[in-house]
């Protein structure tokens, strides 16, 4: 167990660096499985079923998992702030509220999307030849996904304490398992799609099995308890958060499924490629999702102990780590791509398509940059409403309205994809100027500012 000074004291850049790591490790190891699920099911299974699994349930599955892990990870900032304060007995109360909520909604979730997949996949106007095939990967992938949430709870509650280690073996045991699993049930049994998916949900299984031992097991204040007493201002706090998270997120998840729809209009191709796109791409996004989690987790301790001179110091040093990394990434990227491509598929032309995706997002991935970061620290200081709405409006909105007027005026993938590196232009500007005037980051000045005043008199 990391000691309670981990990110509040020592040097910014190593201390973040090195709690980064393993977060991002084990988001490339999730990357991997998803990797290993396309590798399989592209070259054993076919096209149409590469299609079924990473079409139309892929997009739904961002959607609706998107935003309740979104929501709960207002859990784990609440955690991270109580943890930097100090206060261990409310961190206790926070992690049983937080474990209760993540059982109903994965529960509840669960149950409606198995109930209504035939009709949300008619409405994503999934292709004729998928149909079957994706309904039945869908509703055996969300059966499990109480255990994604549980395993996302239980990994933001361990890092916001200060283990980031972990989580990262829990993915690998997960990801090793997943892989065995692949094997067997598509390979050896030719269970097709639906061995893909039961071999999902039991790796998940197992490492949400593996998170919650651990916090059943840890010392002190800090042990998960189920029947701890509740703390309705814990909630309060915690969905204050997590609402605006799960509403920007489920307008990301909105705009990509309105997206899906107008890339099933091109073709089973094309869906295949846009599926696989996302696959090869993958690693840069979770990236950078675990560079956006760790910069959450250290603001949050940082703020819950009043240390507000290190937060603003740590907004400008992750700028410079970040865009070290997306220009490395992007050209790693850009360099393994199509030789990548023709392990995972053996179909010519979507291996030709996904390129020709890849060539038109990777090269701008650098604009991500500040979006990741300003939201990140924001975030980190429970400031989440307006950035929620910033994000949601330039970039689920922006491509919302690209699909409803360039995209009907010209029905291209070219048209399509551009709208993803021109929404990023429209939030970086918005969240920038946002963060500049953050009441929170303006009190940090003042305060930062009143303390070398004090100093040099």
């Amino acid at each position: 167990m990391e000691t309670r000074n981990d990110l509040i004291e020592g040097p910014i850049v190593k201390k973040l660096v090195l709690f980064f790591l393993p977060i991002a490790a084990g988001t490339l190891f999730q990357q991997l499985y998803n990797a290993v699920d396309a590798f399989v099911v592209g070259k054993f299974v076919g096209t149409e079923a590469l299609a079924a699994v990473g079409g139309s349930p892929a997009i739904l599955s961002n959607l609706i998992i998107g935003f309740f892990v979104a929501l709960t990870s207002g859990a784990a900032v609440v955690i991270a702030q109580l943890y930097g304060a100090q206060e261990y007995e409310r961190v206790s109360a926070a992690m049983g509220v937080s474990y209760r909520l993540c059982v109903v909604l994965g529960l509840v979730m669960g149950a409606l999307v198995c109930l209504f997949s035939p009709q949300l996949l008619t409405l994503l106007k999934t292709p004729a030849d998928t149909f079957d095939k994706a309904l039945l990967y869908q509703r055996i992938y969300f059966m499990g996904a109480v255990f994604l949430l549980l395993f996302n709870m239980g990994s933001g509650i361990l890092r916001s304490i200060g283990d980031a280690r972990f989580p990262f073996l829990c993915l690998f045991v997960s990801c090793g398992l997943n892989i065995v699993l692949d094997v067997v049930f598509v390979i050896v049994f030719a269970w097709g799609v639906m061995g893909v998916a039961v071999a999902t949900v039991l790796s998940q299984a197992v490492a949400a099995l593996l998170v919650t031992g651990k916090l059943l097991t840890l010392k002190g204040p800090f042990r998960l308890r189920f029947r701890s007493k509740g703390d309705r201002r814990l909630l309060v706090r915690m969905l204050r958060i997590g609402i605006p998270s799960g509403v920007q997120s489920s307008m990301y998840g909105l705009s990509n499924l309105l997206l899906q729809v107008g890339v099933n209009t091109l073709g089973t191709v094309v869906v295949a490629s846009w599926a696989m796109s996302g696959k090869v791409d993958g690693a840069f996004w979770a990236i950078t999702s675990a560079f956006g989690t760790a910069l959450t987790t250290f603001v949050g301790q940082n703020y819950g102990a009043g240390k507000l001179d290190r937060i603003r110091a740590c907004a400008k040093k992750s700028l410079l780590l970040m865009t070290a990394m997306t220009l490395s990434v992007s050209g790693i990227l850009l360099l393994i791509a199509r030789p990548l491509l023709h392990l995972l598929t053996n179909d010519g032309a979507v291996i030709d398509t996904t390129w020709y995706i890849i060539l038109l997002f990777v090269p701008f991935y650098l604009i991500w940059v500040p979006i990741e970061v300003f939201s990140g620290v924001l975030r980190g200081v429970g400031d989440v409403l307006t950035p929620s709405l910033i994000l949601a409006g330039g970039i689920c909105g922006f491509r919302i309205l690209w699909l409803l007027t360039a995209f009907n005026l010209s029905h291209t993938l070219l048209t399509l994809c551009i709208c993803y590196p021109l929404s990023w232009v429209v939030t970086d500007i918005a969240i920038y100027l946002y963060f500049r005037r953050s009441p929170v980051m303006t009190r940090a000045v003042r305060v930062i500012d009143s303390d070398y005043d004090h100093k040099t008199r």
